[in-house]
């Protein structure tokens, strides 16, 4: 124990005063944490999701050192560098053929605020000024920024404190909780009344992370698609925490091989070395929002475009989707003998 982080860092989701004991990490590779007592523990979260190739991995540190030779920040206003300009050819490349417009953020949280701002001004530029809410399913997250929390579950997410003060979007009932055609007829239903007020519908595909890792049926996705599309709201997915292959799909969204108008994506997109996040879109949106009033200062940073291009690389050239299924079928025969007695334990789609 560090007393003086005791007394003094306040950590993430921790209390103050009497926060609970932080473990001092003095190093990490591969899957493990190498903790100051001489402890070694296999971190199962993954810093996060975001390590997707452990801990200290040469190509990783290779990477980052020889873009730290050349700079290692520098401006996006006005600026560019190859690294970007690698990230950006890649990203569009492997996602959706409409999605040709990448915007660089310096984290997940701000590549959603990114995306709510380029859906709201989507609608004002076409005249639409009315349509500035947002619509989204129960249990979900997207990140602790002020408009992202008001798109999280108001009653049984992080932010319920904050209620009173967030804009008020809608909230319709979760196909991880309830069935697909009770889900959808509730989202029919309020896009039938109140279409008119909402932008974009934004969801986390396939799995609700930070929310419950709650699971649902993909078949979702394209039918919540299609009724946007009739009722004229843009579509927005959240990959930041299942994009770069978490759900045996290099993006969640290629169960149904859906086309997003708008695309987030982080925390594993540099291997979990940096923090960076970018927002794709289309052709179509991005020509009528124009100019975007966003410019996080350490957008696009160099070291971090240059590890997140090492870190795709490494995926995309590995056998990853057969590591995925030999892990898989492990924790499956593992944990088998708990489905009778845990209800909640396994879920297959």
């Amino acid at each position: 124990m560090d007393i003086f982080d005791q007394q003094h860092i306040w950590h993430p989701y921790a209390k103050v005063p009497n926060p609970i004991v932080a473990h001092k990490v003095q190093s990490a590779d591969g899957v493990c944490l190498n903790l100051d007592n001489g402890k070694r523990v296999i971190d199962g979260m993954s810093s996060w999701w975001s390590a997707i190739h452990g801990y200290n991995h040469p190509v990783l540190n290779k990477a980052i050192t020889k873009q730290l030779a050349k700079m290692s920040h520098v401006m996006f206003g006005g600026l560019t560098h190859q690294s970007a300009i690698d990230l950006a050819k890649t990203l569009v490349a492997i996602t959706p053929d409409n999605l040709t417009k990448v915007f660089f953020t310096d984290s997940g949280s701000v590549a959603v605020e990114s995306a709510l701002k380029i859906a709201l001004q989507y609608w004002h530029n076409k005249g639409e000024k009315n349509k500035q809410k947002f619509i989204t399913i129960r249990a979900g997250y997207h990140g602790d920024t002020f408009g992202a929390m008001g798109i999280c579950d108001p009653d049984n997410g992080l932010h319920q404190l904050f209620c009173g003060v967030l804009p008020q979007h809608y909230f319709v009932k979760s196909p991880s909780t309830v069935t697909m055609d009770e889900a959808l007829k509730d989202l029919e239903a309020t896009l039938k009344q109140h279409s008119n007020a909402i932008a974009a519908m934004i969801l986390e595909p396939v799995v609700q992370g930070a929310g419950g890792m709650l699971f649902y049926n993909p078949q979702y996705l394209s039918k919540a698609k299609a009724l946007c599309e009739q009722y004229q709201v843009l579509f927005i997915l959240d990959e930041i925490a299942t994009g770069f292959g978490r759900t045996g799909e290099l993006f969640a969204l290629e169960y149904v091989n859906l086309e997003p108008d708008i695309l987030c994506l982080g925390k594993a997109l540099t291997g979990g070395y940096m923090s960076l996040g970018t927002t794709l879109t289309s052709d179509k949106i991005s020509s009528t929002v124009g100019t975007l009033m966003h410019g996080p200062t350490f957008m696009a940073n160099p070291l971090a475009c240059a590890v997140a291009n090492a870190s795709i690389e490494l995926l995309l050239n590995s056998p990853w989707q057969d590591n995925i299924a030999r892990i898989e079928k492990h924790f499956y025969r593992a944990l088998s003998p708990l489905k009778e007695t845990t209800k909640w334990l396994m879920c297959e789609f």
